[in-house]
């Protein structure tokens, strides 16, 4: 909710101020948070310190706190989950992040360090004959493949900052990605989708899904920064199949929701200039914002999560304004100056 205030601000959209005593606040009671159940992940992306660091450092940069989300990128790097909401990949964006607002080589050297560590972690599925991850979660052990839980998630930050790698490193890493999504890709007409996990009796369900965090919309926008073409027909066809499948029944928020498919759209028209994928971001969110209403009237109250609410679909809105395709805290963290 901070960063999602702070962006907001920042692009001219809100009048709300944020400033570094807030988010040290709140830090700070989300660390008593964990403390008081015997919480261990301070270092999640999602759900830890680091991006409400990130976010502090942004207000008013300390050596102090760059130290600080040193320690935690580094502690992260063999995390066992492998995923965007608490593994290392969450934190190799953490680092690209710093490395692309600072001069300081820590940062690079650390996402260097973070993507040399998920490389040596990835098995070989000799049924799909595509590499992959395990996620261990909850004491369960799974195979996803999508973007908040999965193999995606984790290719998406490679991708942004691919030019980081040594240029061999990049070629292994394109050859891994386009093999593994191509290879998990289940193609319809002229529609594609991606199940949920890779390998049977992982843990979930093999229902296909149609969200930002399993599915065909989390690939589009993970991997529409793909610096060549080799994927653009699969990408092309999960649009097309989002579209076919509709707004979402779940609201109009980013991770499983209206807001997070139709970001799939502003991708689709940025990489390849056709505008029906501007106009349909835009029918997307124009059916979003009944949603909204809808559930505001429901619940007495809008929902002020980046995630999972109102907040982060209002950056949808404002991207759908102006024709922009930047995914709140995945393409863009620090605020524009």
């Amino acid at each position: 909710m901070l960063w999602a205030l702070r962006h907001l601000h920042a692009l001219g959209a809100t009048r709300p101020r944020i400033d570094s005593a807030m988010v040290d606040r709140a830090l700070q009671r989300h660390h008593e948070w964990q403390v008081s159940f015997g919480g261990t992940e301070f270092a999640s992306y999602l759900i830890g310190d680091t991006a409400l660091l990130l976010l502090a450092y942004d207000l008013e940069p300390t050596e102090a706190r760059a130290d600080r989300i040193e320690e935690l990128i580094r502690g992260n790097m063999h995390h066992p989950a492998r995923e965007l909401m608490w593994g290392a990949p969450g934190t190799l964006l953490a680092a690209l992040f710093l490395a692309r607002h600072t001069h300081d080589p820590r940062w690079p050297e650390l996402f260097r360090g973070t993507a040399r560590a998920l490389a040596s972690e990835l098995r070989w599925s000799h049924e799909h004959a595509c590499h992959y991850w395990t996620q261990d979660l909850h004491g369960q052990r799974g195979t996803f493949l999508g973007a908040v839980h999965g193999f995606v998630g984790a290719a998406a930050a490679i991708v942004r900052g691919h030019d980081l790698l040594a240029k061999d490193d990049w070629s292994e890493w394109k050859r891994c990605i386009e093999t593994t999504v191509a290879r998990t890709a289940a193609v319809e007409g002229e529609g594609a989708n991606w199940r949920a996990h890779l390998l049977e009796g992982s843990g979930t369900p093999a229902a296909m899904r149609m969200q930002f965090c399993h599915g065909a919309p989390g690939f589009v926008i993970c991997l529409a920064a793909l610096p060549d073409r080799a994927l653009d027909r699969l990408l092309l066809a999960g649009g097309e199949a989002i579209w076919q499948a509709g707004p979402l029944t779940k609201g109009a928020n980013l991770c499983h929701g209206t807001g997070g498919n139709g970001y799939a759209f502003l991708k689709l028209f940025r990489r390849s200039g056709d505008v029906r994928w501007l106009t349909r971001a835009r029918a997307f969110a124009m059916h979003g914002i009944e949603q909204c209403e809808r559930d505001a009237a429901r619940f007495g109250q809008m929902h002020a999560s980046l995630w999972t609410g109102d907040l982060g679909f209002a950056i949808y809105l404002w991207n759908c304004v102006v024709a922009g395709d930047d995914f709140p805290s995945l393409d863009v963290f620090f605020a524009p100056r």
